[in-house]
């Protein structure tokens, strides 16, 4: 950030731009981490030209692809407002909008804010690393979103650090960050200011090239032996499999219209999963376990689940940073972004993340097949599918999706999940009926060349609610109208075996375990077993037994955590057993009479 002279005479007048026009004159923004031991880090934000009659300035109450309201600026522990040396009046108008008093610019608002939170969502920071996305730190000053911002990260006091972002520096500024250094970058604007996240520290990099285009490698933890180079060998590929899918005549990568290379942004801890999409990178969180070791060539579960996890976030880049639902073009980041295609943006992208592993070489046709088969497995272990159709769940995913309890499998159905089961069926649907002509790869390059490929060169649209018919009738030929009319916007299941018959391969079911079921999901909970959740019309829920009850014996015989099987496994379906189970602190007796199991588990192979 430019250092602004502060003087205690009066500055001379100067005429002010119209209400609600501010000049072009670039915001600025600093970051200083001030307490690493602490978690706290002070953000400085100066504002050439405020608004005459008070300047307004909020922070995002969510983050875009996570689909929540969490109320980012209830992390902020001070904020102020200077001008000319003195201090502003600033009033707080709700629980994230400041206003300050009429002032000449240049108007600086100072905010010191706690970092604590390990997630892909917001911001982290320790002695270790510091991790920020734009929307837990940097202000919006009202009108001026379409302003140039500039940034000043400050290097921290006795920390060797390095940075990693597909923010670009400064270019010709005097205070130009050198690459992976501390100093100045640039953003055009607010948007895309709080959409490339920042990581500092110590981590281990890599880096490669997808046609031309650099990417970068950053895993920050504790990883003894972590594969690089078969990282970058996998991870490579991947990418130029998307690449080479969107733009197959150019294969000129989507990123290099906001960056000059894309970067992979991996906190690894225990026990951790999850990512976060951005028009440039990605923030991804991963177990330790799940990554490559030096010198074992083996490849584990984990570890395709981590590369299907790469593989998701990446093709992000294309569809939801650009190809959008007309809900998302512009993002409101004060309050909730209703729209029914999350099933097309979520659910499309996590049936293309394992599928574009498989068209990478990096797994093989049964390790897909595998995966496709929990997957279908866990959707249909889910009576919820039932009562909430993937629109209303893309619709509702700011209540119920982010929020779930113990009786979520119950009520609602994943846009993931069964997202990606509509986008089989479709895939499916749309071969067969044009004899291997036409399939889902020739809807998704329509949507790119008309939404997305010039969407941040000032082709900024939307996908219409209700435009999937007529683009799938483009792209391919086919009336998929009564497909979606059955399957997106009602709630019948996908007919999946009939599909993948057509197409040489067989579904079929078993059940999961040969012992009888209570229809009931359990949970650990210390030396004790909890029910986590009762599915419905089963036979825990027909007896009366509900979730978070303790299981305390069956017939007499102590249930712990691990004896469970071993219990049921002297008792045959249709048999009655007495359950005790403390309900919070009141022991209760029930009547169960055991079921089949379920045959949940679905197994899909070449017929």
């Amino acid at each position: 950030m430019q250092r602004i002279a502060v003087s205690h005479r009066p500055a001379p007048r100067r005429r002010a731009p119209p209400p609600h026009t501010p000049m072009t004159e670039a915001l600025s923004y600093r970051l200083e981490l001030i307490d690493p031991a602490g978690h706290r880090c002070r953000v400085t934000m100066s504002i050439p030209d405020p608004d005459p009659t008070g300047q307004r300035v909020s922070l995002p109450a969510w983050i875009p692809g996570s689909y929540m309201i969490r109320d980012f600026a209830r992390q902020i522990e001070s904020i102020e407002a200077r001008a000319w040396g003195r201090k502003i009046e600033l009033t707080k108008l709700d629980k994230q909008t400041w206003q300050a008093a009429p002032c000449r610019g240049p108007l600086q608002i100072v905010c010191e804010i706690y970092a604590w939170d390990l997630s892909v969502r917001a911001a982290h920071l320790d002695e270790s690393h510091g991790f920020f996305n734009g929307t837990s730190v940097f202000l919006r000053a009202a009108g001026h979103d379409n302003v140039p911002c500039l940034l000043e990260l400050v290097p921290p006091r006795g920390l060797d650090w390095k940075v990693y972002t597909s923010l670009p520096e400064a270019q010709g500024h005097p205070q130009r960050a050198p690459r992976h250094g501390f100093g100045m970058y640039r953003a055009p604007d607010y948007d895309a200011l709080v959409d490339h996240p920042i990581e500092m520290g110590t981590p281990q990099v890599a880096s490669f090239e997808a046609f031309g285009a650099r990417h970068e490698l950053v895993f920050t933890g504790d990883i003894p032996n972590l594969d690089l180079d078969r990282l970058v060998a996998d991870i490579r590929k991947i990418c130029e499999k998307q690449i080479a899918f969107f733009e197959p005549r150019t294969r000129r990568a989507p990123f290099l219209d906001s960056s000059d290379r894309y970067v992979f942004m991996t906190m690894v801890t225990g026990d951790g999963y999850g990512g976060l999409e951005h028009r440039s990178s990605t923030a991804l969180m991963t177990s330790r376990s799940d990554l490559p070791v030096q010198g074992r060539p083996e490849q584990t579960d984990g570890y395709r689940n981590f590369l299907g996890l790469v593989s998701h976030e990446y093709f992000h880049t294309w569809n939801v940073k650009r190809i959008k639902p007309a809900a998302f073009a512009p993002y409101d980041l004060e309050r909730e972004n209703h729209t029914r295609l999350l099933w097309l943006f979520e659910g499309f992208t996590s049936y293309y993340d394992d599928l574009f592993v498989l068209r990478a070489g990096v797994i093989t046709e049964q390790d897909y097949l595998r995966t496709l088969a929990r997957t279908v497995s866990s959707v249909h272990a889910a009576p919820g599918r039932f009562k909430q159709s993937v629109a209303e769940s893309s619709f509702d995913a700011w209540t119920r999706y982010y929020r779930q309890d113990e009786n979520s499998p119950n009520a609602i159905v994943s846009y993931y999940t069964k997202g990606s089961l509509v986008a089989l069926g479709l895939d499916l649907l749309l071969r067969h009926e044009t004899g291997g002509k036409h399939g889902l790869d020739d809807v998704m390059r329509l949507l790119w060349t008309r939404y997305g490929r010039d969407f941040y060169r000032g082709g900024a649209r939307g996908v219409e609610e209700d435009a999937m018919p007529d683009l799938i009738r483009e792209a391919t030929g086919v009336d998929a109208r009564d497909f979606l009319r059955r399957h997106a916007y009602g709630r019948e299941d996908v007919p999946l075996a009939e599909l993948l018959a057509q197409h040489g391969y067989a579904l079929t079911w078993k059940a999961s375990s040969p012992l009888p079921s209570l229809g009931a999901k359990t949970a650990r909970q210390g030396e004790d077993l909890r029910l986590a959740t009762v599915y419905a019309l089963g036979p825990a829920h027909r007896a009366g037994l509900s979730a978070q009850d303790v299981l305390v014996a069956i017939d007499g015989l102590r249930v712990q955590n691990g004896n469970l099987d071993k219990l049921l496994a002297r008792y045959r379906p249709g048999d009655l057993v007495e359950i005790h189970a403390f309900r919070r602190d009141e022991l209760r007796r029930f009547t169960v009479k055991l079921a089949p199991a379920p045959e949940t588990e679905c197994v899909i192979a070449a017929a």
